[in-house]
């Protein structure tokens, strides 16, 4: 049996933690908050089973990889998994993001075009860009505005990083203790916290280089696809409808937010089918 490799990758000036599996074209697996690459631990065998890499870094300041005081903007990050990809001689991917690795993904398909294959996007939002009305009709979640504020975030929750955390956590009962313990070792202490919360303090200038990105290009050339939660649902497929070339769209059932975990079988079978739809397209 293919077993998960772990790598520390040098690259844009930090080190990333790595989750590596299988062979084959490659799919890079970017978590969201409150998580790390182990979000993906039951969806990385099911994509090698299949034939392909599969790819699971930790994000800038999380988790296993570098803490850094800043960086945390998508231009940055999406530096960082470019430069991953390189480092890992890989010269094309598909790539698919969660919460917080939506933007992250998005924003690599459009600033490095020749090297993803394709886009897969997920419980999460491209910034403020139309199309995202029906989730936010009561406003963006609380936390957005807590975890925004220099320090107030890490001050508050710094010794009671397990109760606050199994909050975001508490729509996945069947989430396996060991993972669940992972992630809340990753963000325990006042370093790990503020990293995580930095992720939030660079919306503002996220949503700056979103629209830059584009004004410079308005279009995501490659295939693209939505995969519909039960949470932020299909927020992600309406702010695509209007600007993704070739857009698919795949709804899951029985899940709620952190859908790689509630239903890994039906979220890999997605990336797989995609895959495979987009390369009889040519």
């Amino acid at each position: 049996m293919t077993m998960i490799e772990h790598l520390d990758v040098a690259t844009n000036g930090i080190h990333l933690h790595v989750a590596t599996m299988g062979q084959g074209p490659a799919v890079l697996l970017l978590h969201g908050w409150p998580h790390t690459g182990a979000l993906w631990a039951e969806v990385m065998p099911l994509l090698a089973d299949a034939g392909f890499r599969a790819i699971a870094p930790d994000l800038r300041g999380l988790g296993g990889s570098t803490r850094v005081a800043g960086g945390y903007d998508l231009y940055t990050q999406a530096a960082d998994m470019a430069g991953l990809l390189a480092a890992l001689e890989i010269q094309q991917a598909m790539v698919a993001g969660i919460d917080l690795g939506v933007g992250v993904a998005w924003m690599l398909a459009m600033r490095h075009r020749t090297l993803i294959r394709g886009l897969a996007l997920s419980e999460g939002m491209i910034g403020d860009l139309p199309g995202a009305e029906r989730f936010l009709a009561r406003g963006a979640p609380w936390w957005f505005g807590f975890h925004s504020v220099p320090g107030l975030a890490e001050a508050v929750i710094e010794g009671h990083e397990g109760a606050y955390l199994d909050w975001f956590y508490k729509d996945v009962p069947a989430m396996p203790p060991e993972i669940r313990d992972a992630f809340v070792a990753a963000y325990s202490g006042r370093e790990a916290l503020r990293c995580g919360f930095e992720h939030y303090r660079s919306f503002a200038e996220n949503g700056r280089q979103i629209r830059e990105a584009l004004a410079d290009r308005p279009t995501v050339e490659q295939a693209t696809l939505a995969i519909v939660g039960g949470v932020v649902g299909d927020a992600i497929h309406g702010q695509l409808a209007s600007i993704a070339r070739d857009l698919r769209r795949v709804d899951i059932a029985d899940c709620h937010h952190i859908v790689p975990l509630e239903q890994p079988r039906a979220f890999a079978d997605a990336l797989i089918e995609f895959d495979r739809r987009s390369g009889d397209r040519g």
